[in-house]
Formats: structure tokens, C-alpha cells, sequence
């Protein structure tokens, strides 16, 4: 890969002109920081990122993990090259406490460094993705001993973690999971139950691996409400912290999916009886925090991968849409529409304005999901520092809602950015000669990672709209229309958009009240993803509102860029809300009067 998968004057324009992340640090948590700091962190990721992820993200894909006959993982050598590196670089405890050993980076300039991982190589980086969650999770709910044995060695990189959700007869109904947690007289649980699709669930590349699980307590309440977490370690640590006697936690197999092909992907047994610690039955695990209350904890894993995967699909949309504008400018094909002459030498089909439209549409989609997902980073960073107890909750609340957007939004539409970066390569983007067909493949996994379309779109309309009695919807619909009144003090066309986007956030709130007021909660929430769809293509238009308030007044290609990026969204894409605002006001009942017996 020779084209860089980011742009980092993009990156600086989101970070410095618009964000001013910089002004952060005149919060005490980032007082040790500067730009410079900031910088000289972007710049290693990109170094480390392009010198030892990149070369491999091909080679990786081809060579997929397997089960060796010891039974042990096999992946590609450079993986664990790579990740050494990016352990020995201290980018695993980057935005964690300096007691942890970490640099209290803000979460905005850690998102803005993974991204240029995310973008080189998508599998390798899922290894520090899901560790890093595990260790914010643990940070937040866990006892000082579990850190300390725990969070620590994954901060330094020796330690990996896994989220353990799904069960194969459960999927993502977690109020139907099975796993079972015996307490024991020495405050230890023993777990049994098998868990389904676990990225990173079994290797060799680190010492050990930290099983988040969850699991039911005999005695639990039904559902959801009688989850509990435990930590349950491949292999159980010794006194002195060291990883020891090998934890009753079996590989069953390994799934091989379309993309991600160098993350391992597992089917684990827990308590199945190949290793028993003790000679007892069950996995070791210890609980995190109270019992049944696990899948609350959970959440605060989940809700950051839920972002952290709507920054994988941009990454990877990103880097075929710059792999696409390469091509572009330097493949040859046809004639102008005007040109007549045969003679004429063919041009550049960047020239062609229906190649323009495809790589105009790409732009559109993945620089504004990058700035939707900083933004979102940089409300963590605003919530988790701000001494304003009101502000705080206002940030929280605004995170909330906009979370289960910047998830699917990304991997919906940056999945199109790669679907369009192979059809401006032509015949050649379906070859393996080059990259665009494996962006699209890594991708594609995005839309059900963390939860579906139909997951998100659900918890949209029907638990983030109405929580608070309607308090996120007035929350996001204020925030935007504070971005309304400034673009329309600016005049012109910024105006013009303003006004354009001022309507379908009106029409976004007559929708909402009137889904929500059916009384049969089934009927309104029919067609929560196609409410997620418009609500994310709103938040996307106000979002290139907010860049175009930057740019306005500025010169030269690259701010040109972010104006013509923005007319296409609000005079191509945004349209789009008014059919479908049509269709969910007529309560439509298609889907729920169908029979499974008409397929």
C-alpha cells in the first residue's frame, strides 16, 4: 500500500480548526499535553502503522490462523512482530492514568492514532481494539487487586482480552444466555457454557488472555437482569502474578469469516473438562463488581466498541476511497464527453464526471463519519474532564444518543465508500492485484459487529428518543439547530443548507412523536432501521454543516474540497430523509403482515 489510507491534513483540520482539541489541555487531566504532543503521537502511529501493519495486511489475509496438531493457534508471524512494536511504543496505555502507566492522552488523539492502524490493518489492530476496551472496563468496575493483576500486563502489551457474549443458541438475545458460575468457598466462580464468534479468543501471541464472560448465577433473576461478569483467564496467575496452571477453557474451533481473516475468531468451552485447575470442574473466574449487574458493565465495553467499530468501517472505507482517488488520477480511459477526435489521447478518468460523483460520494461519506466519530471522542473527553455538573450531563446524554449512529451510520455508508472504490477501479478492483476487495470484505463485518442495523436502530428509537421523556431527542435536535443559526448568519449558501436541514430536523421530530405514540409499540417500532438511516444521514448533514462553517471564508484545494464534499451530501444524499420520513409517518405494517410461510 503505497497510498497513505489517511489523510492527516483532514485529520489536523478536524482536530485543530474545528474540535481545538488543543484547548484541552487546559483541563488538569491533559495539563502535561500540548499540539506538539499530539502531534508526535499522530506521527508515530503513522510511522509504526505504515513501517509494520500495513506490509502484512495482505499476507495476513491470505494466511489465516489455524489450529496447529497441539492444539495451539497458529497466526501470521508478523502480527506478533507488529504488535510487540506497538506495545513497546506504549500506544496500549495511551489514554489510561499515569499511576497505570499510561500518558492521559484524550480519547479524541487516541481515536485519530488507531485510526491510522485501523485503516493499514484491520485484523492486526483488533487484538489492541478489544484489549483496550477490556481494560477501560475493568478500570471502571474492577477492584484495585484485579487491575493491578490484570490491567496491568495489558497496558504493557503482555496480556490480551476478548468481550464473551454470544452463544451459538443465543446469538445476540443475551437474555437467553446459558453460561453457568458456581460460587466457590474461596470466593472464585466456576463457569461453564460455550461462547460463540470471540474475536481474539484464542492465540499465541500474548502471555495470556482475559476473558470478559458473561454468565448467570444459579439462583439469578430471569433475563437480562440475572447476568453477572467474571474475568476468566486462559491461564490462571501464580502469587506473583504470572501466568501459570492452564485455565478449563478449550478451543473448539475457529471461525473463518469473509474479512478480519488475521483476527482469530473462536468458539470456546468453558468447564468443558480438557484443563481443570485443582482438578475441579469449571473455568476459574472472578466476579467484576456485584452480582447482576453484569450486562450494565458490559455496556460500558460494548458502547465504546460500538464507536470504536464505526471508526474501524471509516478507516477502512477511508483507505479505499484514498486508493480509489490514486487510481483515479493516473488510469487513462476514454475521451472527454465533448471530444469528438479519435485521435485524442485518453485522459485521467478522474475527468469523467460520473467517476467525479462516485469519488465525490466517497469523500462525502468517509470524512464525514471521521468527523462524527471525533466528535463523539471528543464528547468522552468533555464529559469525563468538565468540573460543570450540568455540562457533563448534557455531554453524556448527547454521547448516548449519538452512539448507536456513529456504529451503524459508518458501516453502512463507508461500506459504500469501498463498494465504489471498486467500481472506479474498473474491472481490476474485483482482483486481488489490488486492495479494494479486501477493504470491502474487512468491512462488511462492521454492519453486524456490536450489534446490527436492527439492534442499533432499536435502541435509537426505542430506548434513546424516549429516555428521559424525550430529553436526548430535544438534546441532539437543540445541538443542531444551534449549528442552523450560525450557518444562517453566514448568508449564502451555507445559509441555504442551514434552511434545508432545519426542515428535516422539524419533520424528524413530528416522526418521532408519532412512532412513539402508537399504541401498539410493535407498529412503531417496525422500521426503526430505516429511522436510523434518516436520523443518521440528519446527523452527517449537520456535521458537514459544522465543517463548511470552518471552511467558508478559506482558500486553496483542500478547503474547496470540504465545500464541494458538503454540497454533494445536502443535494445528493440528504434528500434521501424525505421519502423516508413519508414512509414512517404512514405507520407502514408491510414487514409485520408478512408471512414467514410467503418466502
Amino acid at each position: 500500500m503505497t497510498t497513505p489510507p489517511l489523510s492527516r491534513r483532514d485529520l489536523e483540520f478536524l482536530l485543530y480548526e474545528w474540535l481545538d482539541v488543543e484547548a484541552m489541555t487546559t483541563r488538569t487531566r491533559f495539563g502535561e499535553h500540548s499540539r506538539e504532543t499530539f502531534d508526535a503521537v499522530l506521527d508515530l502511529s503513522s510511522d509504526i502503522a505504515s513501517k509494520h501493519f500495513a506490509p502484512h495486511n495482505r499476507a495476513s489475509d491470505a494466511s489465516e490462523p489455524t489450529v496447529g496438531p497441539d492444539g495451539k493457534v497458529i497466526t501470521h508471524p508478523d502480527i506478533k512482530n507488529a504488535l510487540d512494536i506497538f506495545a513497546k511504543a506504549g500506544l496500549f496505555a495511551g489514554s489510561f492514568d499515569e499511576d497505570l502507566g499510561g500518558m492521559q492522552l484524550p480519547t479524541t488523539v487516541m481515536r485519530a492514532s488507531m485510526a491510522w492502524f485501523q485503516a493499514s490493518n484491520a485484523a492486526t489492530t483488533g487484538y489492541p481494539f478489544l484489549t483496550v476496551a477490556n481494560a477501560n472496563l475493568l478500570v471502571a468496575h474492577a477492584t484495585r487487586e484485579q487491575i493491578d493483576a490484570y490491567v496491568r500486563p495489558m497496558l504493557e502489551g503482555r496480556f490480551f482480552g476478548t468481550m464473551c457474549l454470544s452463544e451459538p443458541q443465543a446469538g445476540s438475545s443475551l437474555a437467553d444466555i446459558t453460561t453457568r458460575a458456581v460460587p466457590q468457598a474461596d470466593d472464585t466462580y466456576r463457569l461453564t457454557g460455550t461462547k460463540m464468534w470471540i474475536s481474539g479468543g484464542d492465540h499465541e501471541i500474548s502471555e495470556n488472555i482475559i476473558h470478559l464472560v458473561l454468565a448467570k448465577i444459579p439462583g439469578s433473576p430471569p433475563g437480562v437482569k440475572g447476568i453477572s461478569l467474571f474475568i476468566v483467564p486462559k491461564f490462571v496467575l501464580d502469587d506473583a502474578g504470572k501466568p501459570s496452571e492452564r485455565n478449563d477453557v478449550s478451543l473448539v474451533g475457529l471461525n473463518h469469516k469473509m474479512g478480519n481473516r488475521g483476527t482469530t475468531n473462536a468458539l470456546l468451552n468453558f468447564g468443558e473438562g480438557a484443563h481443570r485447575p485443582g482438578g475441579e470442574a469449571g473455568a476459574v473466574g472472578y466476579l467484576v463488581g456485584e452480582p447482576h449487574k453484569g450486562l450494565s458493565y458490559m455496556f460500558h465495553m460494548m458502547n465504546e466498541a460500538r464507536i470504536g467499530v464505526g471508526f474501524l468501517a471509516t478507516a477502512l472505507g477511508y483507505a479505499g476511497y484514498r486508493q480509489a482517488v490514486q487510481y483515479a488520477l493516473t488510469r487513462t480511459q476514454g475521451r472527454g464527453a465533448a471530444d469528438r477526435d479519435p485521435e485524442s489521447k485518453p485522459v485521467p478518468i478522474v475527468e469523467h464526471a460520473d467517476v467525479k460523483r462516485m469519488l465525490l460520494a466517497q469523500k462525502s461519506y468517509v470524512e464525514g463519519a471521521l468527523a462524527l466519530g471525533l466528535y463523539c471522542a471528543h464528547l468522552v473527553d468533555d464529559h469525563e474532564t468538565t468540573d460543570d455538573l450540568e455540562h457533563r450531563d448534557r455531554t453524556g446524554l448527547l454521547l448516548d444518543v449519538l452512539t448507536p449512529i456513529a456504529k451503524s451510520w459508518p458501516s453502512q455508508w463507508c461500506l459504500r465508500a469501498n463498494d465504489l472504490a471498486i467500481q472506479v477501479h474498473g474491472g481490476y478492483g474485483y482482483t486481488r492485484d489490488y486492495d479494494v476487495e479486501q477493504f470491502y470484505r474487512d468491512n462488511r463485518l462492521n454492519q453486524i459487529h456490536e450489534g446490527t442495523h436492527g439492534i442499533q436502530g432499536l435502541d435509537l428509537l426505542g430506548r434513546k428518543m424516549t429516555m428521559r421523556n424525550g430529553a436526548g431527542l430535544d438534546l441532539l435536535s437543540g445541538t443542531i439547530r444551534s449549528t442552523i443559526d450560525s450557518a444562517r448568519l453566514r448568508g449564502g449558501e451555507t445559509a441555504e443548507f442551514a434552511e434545508q436541514l432545519d426542515l428535516v430536523v422539524t419533520a424528524l421530530g413530528s416522526v418521532t412523536t408519532r412512532l412513539l405514540s402508537v399504541e401498539d409499540r410493535s407498529q412503531g417500532l417496525a422500521n426503526s432501521s430505516i429511522y436510523l438511516e434518516a436520523v443518521g444521514h440528519i446527523v452527517i448533514a449537520w456535521i458537514w454543516l459544522e465543517q463548511l462553517l470552518r471552511v467558508v471564508d478559506k482558500g486553496g484545494d483542500f478547503y474547496d474540497g470540504k465545500r464541494q464534499a458538503a454540497r454533494y451530501f445536502f443535494r445528493y444524499e440528504l434528500p434521501a430523509t424525505t421519502h423516508q420520513f413519508e414512509l414512517l409517518n404512514r405507520l407502514d405494517t408491510t414487514t409485520i403482515e408478512t408471512s414467514p410461510a410467503w418466502f
